[in-house]
């Protein structure tokens, strides 16, 4: 395992479970400090005390992402704390509901947890990100490239990241800032079942299977091969490449 982030800062904003988690535990295995940040408090304490236990270095903060106070919060703790931030990631995100009949409730939430997490996430420490010449990674999904045809609000909230990050890449350039977002399909975490479970009585097992047939590489993906995709994305190995967005799919959406 190579030691690409240490004596670096990082921050993992969805960091307590499934992917977060993975990604947390990879980056403070590569020497970085990870504050593990989640609306679930306690597993964002979980995962700083696995990165503990391991030798690692991680501070657990709740954080609620679709509120600027709280984020504030986690961000003005970095700033007192280290001074700096070098990578940040933001993995907030929900599934959708299905169809296309969405009451006001549905639509605010998903803008809230899809879209307006991810731009405050990446907007509210940027001057942190500055004075580290860091790097910003954000976790879309297949259906921003490809549509969903179970959620098409899961497309649309999950699509806008694409040009999010472009754009941010564009202001963060002069300051060496790298902005870049993957698109994962299909991830083997606890969240995979509500993906597939948006139906009363829909036989998650039976859809799942149903649709990992079609990937081109036979089977979905675990957590830490995306966390690998991030940890790149954060180091100085991709220190040319800004402005991307990556497919972490299995070959999905190259049919």
């Amino acid at each position: 395992m190579t030691h690409r982030f240490e004596d670096r800062t990082v921050a993992v904003v969805g960091g307590g479970s499934g992917m977060g988690r993975s990604i947390s535990l990879r980056l403070a295995e590569e020497g970085a400090y990870v504050y593990v940040a989640d609306l679930a408090g306690d597993a964002a304490e979980g995962v700083a005390k696995e990165i503990t236990a391991a030798g690692g270095n991680a501070t657990a903060q709740q954080v609620d992402a679709t509120d600027k106070g709280s984020l504030n919060a986690l961000f003005d703790r970095i700033r007192t704390e280290k001074g700096v931030l070098h990578g940040l990631h933001a993995q907030v995100g929900m599934p959708g509901p299905a169809g296309i009949e969405v009451d006001d409730a549905q639509w605010e939430k998903n803008i809230d947890v899809n879209v307006k997490s991810a731009y405050y996430t990446c907007t509210l420490g940027f001057d942190l990100l500055k004075a580290g010449r860091g790097a910003i990674s954000m976790t879309s999904s297949t259906s921003a490239l490809i549509g969903s045809p179970f959620s098409p609000i899961y497309s649309l909230t999950k699509g806008s990241l694409v040009p999010f990050a472009r754009s941010l890449a564009l202001v963060g350039a002069p300051d060496g800032v790298r902005v870049n977002v993957i698109c994962p399909g299909t991830v083997h975490t606890p969240m995979l079942a509500q993906f597939f479970g948006r139906e009363p009585g829909a036989d998650v097992s039976e859809l799942t299977k149903n649709f990992v047939s079609g990937i081109p590489l036979g089977r979905g993906a675990q957590p830490e091969e995306i966390a690998s995709v991030i940890a790149f994305l954060l180091s100085d190995d991709a220190s040319y490449v800004t402005g991307v967005t990556i497919p972490v799919d299995g070959g999905l959406t190259a049919k």
